[in-house]
């Protein structure tokens, strides 16, 4: 019986601006990792053709920057200064084990 493998990473909706909604988030791989499951969506690869984006929402085709989160904090692809959600259940974990910090 094999378990999922599941990571902590930052993800940015691109869908609108370069400066969109983001948040730190515990996301599920596929088997091949080709796909990311996070909050009930599904994201696909854009294996390289995407602009300014990495991912898109096979439902609604928005597309994404989904990437592991830096321990610096500086995770937004272009800078930017909306503040990046961090979910609940990862939180400690992530101040912990990415930033370094109690």
């Amino acid at each position: 019986m094999s378990t999922a493998k599941t990571r902590i990473m930052y993800i940015e909706d691109k869908s609108e601006s370069l400066d969109g909604p983001a948040r730190i988030g515990r996301v599920t791989f596929s088997k091949s990792g080709r796909s990311i499951q996070y909050a009930g969506r599904t994201f696909q690869s854009l294996d390289g053709s995407g602009f300014k984006a990495n991912y898109f929402d096979v439902e609604s085709g928005d597309h994404f920057w989904i990437s592991g989160p830096r321990k610096d904090g500086m995770d937004r692809l272009y800078g930017g200064s909306t503040p990046v959600e961090i979910d609940p259940d990862v939180a400690q974990e992530y101040w912990r084990d990415i930033r370094g910090r109690d």
